[in-house]
């Protein structure tokens, strides 16, 4: 063996180590969004987060997508203010808006709609559990529309049906005119994102943003992404609703799945499952 030729080749290689975990992006930071004086949304570190301070405690929508994501999702909230967290509300159980819990205190209560956890009973039990046993949701809703008062807090959540999963929440501020949408809204991405798997349905989606427009809300904080305004997400929903009418209009001429999402314009089949197979798989005959 050519040691010499070898130890010549160690400061090429470690320039090229360097170049390379250079040219590597970074994982976004966390940045904190004030809405008003005791609200607050923070992006980075899987889905957005809602902050509310309340009474005596702070209420947190959603939790980011791992244990290091929720510790530093807790230490930005701690610079808000020293108020301990008590609650946190989930708007769906999607790994990235709920595995950062592992971080939080033992104690917190955790409200989530039924069906949630029982997707995420159903992944513990298959051994793809995105929490323990332990961070599974402890206050649960049942009905469309239920008002809790949390820290002083008056707030409303509301499921009309699945639609990104069997288990969303869409989360009112009234007294704030601020939603907290979830993944039903993701303004980065060009069609709603349905999870068939965990039972979402387009259908759903549809009613689930018509009555998130029904609300008198003026700011919507979408799972991931820029807060938006009414009007954008009325956008959204037109597009949605004319791209399904398409489809089925597609499927009834007996079209096929390929056929079909080049007649929308989709890109190629890739690896998450497109609002347009969603829509066929549920119309066609």
């Amino acid at each position: 063996m050519n040691f010499d030729r070898i130890l010549a080749a160690v400061p090429f290689l470690s320039v090229f180590a360097t170049l390379s975990f250079a040219q590597t992006p970074a994982q976004a930071p966390f940045a904190t969004h004030q809405l008003s004086p005791n609200l607050y949304w923070i992006d980075g570190g899987g889905g957005n987060s809602g902050v509310i301070v309340g009474r005596a405690g702070v209420i947190v929508i959603d939790a980011k997508i791992s244990e290091a994501g929720g510790k530093e999702l807790l230490d930005d909230i701690a610079k808000i203010t020293p108020k301990p967290v008590t609650t946190v509300i989930e708007t769906h159980s999607d790994r990235d808006h709920i595995a950062g819990l592992a971080a939080f205190p033992k104690g917190v209560a955790i409200v989530a709609h039924e069906n949630n956890k029982k997707e995420q009973e159903d992944a513990i039990a298959a051994g793809r559990g995105a929490v323990t046993a332990e961070r599974l949701p402890t206050r649960l809703v049942s009905k469309q529309k239920e008002t809790l008062n949390i820290e002083g807090v008056a707030i409303e959540v509301y499921h009309w049906g699945p639609a990104h999963t069997n288990g969303d929440l869409i989360v009112y501020l009234p007294a704030e005119k601020v939603v907290f949408a979830g993944d039903i809204r993701s303004p980065e991405q060009p069609d709603p994102i349905i999870h068939p798997e965990k039972n979402g349905t387009s259908e759903g989606w549809i009613a689930t943003t018509k009555g998130m427009l029904g609300l008198n809300a003026e700011r919507y904080v979408p799972g991931h992404g820029n807060v938006e305004t009414k009007a954008a997400i009325q956008t959204a929903l037109d597009a949605a609703v004319a791209k399904r009418a398409k489809i089925k209009e597609l499927v009834a001429q007996g079209k096929s799945l390929d056929e079909i999402r080049v007649a929308v314009g989709d890109p190629p089949a890739g690896r998450i499952v497109t609002f347009t197979e969603v829509v066929y798989k549920e119309l066609k005959p």
